[in-house]
């Protein structure tokens, strides 16, 4: 990812402006992280002449698994302007941020923590289960019936598909309230057996 090497690069001194990153802790594809992040943002930036969304990036852990996403920004003003930045942190968590993302100033190296929703993830087992599980189960509804139950009402799947597990990521005010709201179901539905939920922000 040479992306990231330009992200964290140093500016010359006579660049004009500022470059900040905004990681998030999004499990979310790349596709969709510019529907649902960067395109809301960069009207925002430019409605305000704050600025531009300049890239953007998705980490992923080594077994493929999504881990988070990057928003480069650069921004007009050579002066770090503090309303400016909660401005962006506040759109950023209208949109949806969660937990655990951070906002990196690069010329004075200062990072803000920000986010307001908590994650679910659940981990389905591809592998193990009964043959029959898999042809009669769907996980089309298991992704709706969660998103049901954990009033997701989001128009994104946001899932990864390992090897072994599909893993569906879920995000709402209470990683609780989540897991307690989808255990009856995940109880009962065959394909959910030994599945594993982890908080994941």
């Amino acid at each position: 990812m040479n992306f990231i090497k330009k992200l964290f690069g140093k500016q010359k001194n006579n660049d004009v402006g500022n470059f900040i990153v905004a990681t998030l802790n999004d499990k979310i594809m790349p596709l969709d992280r510019g529907e649902i992040y960067e395109d809301p943002l960069e009207e925002l930036l430019k409605a305000n002449g704050i600025g531009e969304v300049t890239g953007g990036g998705t980490m992923q852990l080594k077994s493929g698994e999504l881990e988070y996403c990057d928003l480069e920004i650069k921004l007009n003003s050579n002066e770090i302007n503090e309303n400016d930045i909660q401005l962006i942190i506040k759109k950023l968590e209208e949109l949806g941020a969660p937990k655990g993302s951070k906002l990196t100033i690069e010329k004075t190296d200062q990072k803000i923590e920000f986010g307001q929703k908590e994650g679910l993830g659940i981990y389905i087992d591809g592998v193990n289960l009964d043959p029959e599980v898999y042809k009669t189960s769907d996980i089309n509804f298991v992704i709706s019936e969660i998103k049901k139950m954990t009033n997701d009402n989001s128009e994104i799947t946001k899932y990864w598909e390992g090897g072994n597990e599909t893993a569906l990521y879920f995000y709402s005010d209470s990683f609780t309230e989540m897991k307690e709201s989808i255990k009856e179901f995940v109880n009962s539905y065959p394909l959910c057996k030994g599945a594993r939920i982890e908080q994941i922000a």
